[in-house]
């Protein structure tokens, strides 16, 4: 395994180690069924807003915020700006490599 591949997992674990964090990933499967209706861009085409991924952790802005950068910075999910709001999807082949790399495959 060489060192990318290592920083890679230590980043992939730690984005995975908080229950937070798997609740957010989980969500974001079904957005439909887990957030409300937005009034700017799409549940599924544009991704959640982070607002609303805060109110349903029950956590501020800025600690959601935290979490969601932990999960880009693993490759788990896909940011995207809509006017002043930040709207976050899955990246589901993100997502694949990660479990790639975690079982050893890569």
């Amino acid at each position: 395994m060489d060192d990318q591949a290592r920083q890679d997992i230590i980043r992939i674990s730690k984005a995975l180690g908080h229950e937070k964090r798997l609740s957010i990933l989980q969500w974001l499967k079904a957005p439909r069924s887990h957030f409300p209706v937005q009034t700017d861009g799409s549940r599924v085409g544009d991704g959640v807003c982070s607002s609303f991924i805060a109110q349903k952790l029950g956590v501020s802005d800025a600690t959601a915020s935290d979490h969601l950068k932990l999960l880009k910075r693993a490759g788990l999910v896909i940011p995207k700006r809509i006017k002043k709001w930040t709207f976050y999807q899955r990246d589901e082949k993100g997502i694949k490599r990660a479990m790639k790399l975690l079982s050893g495959s890569v």
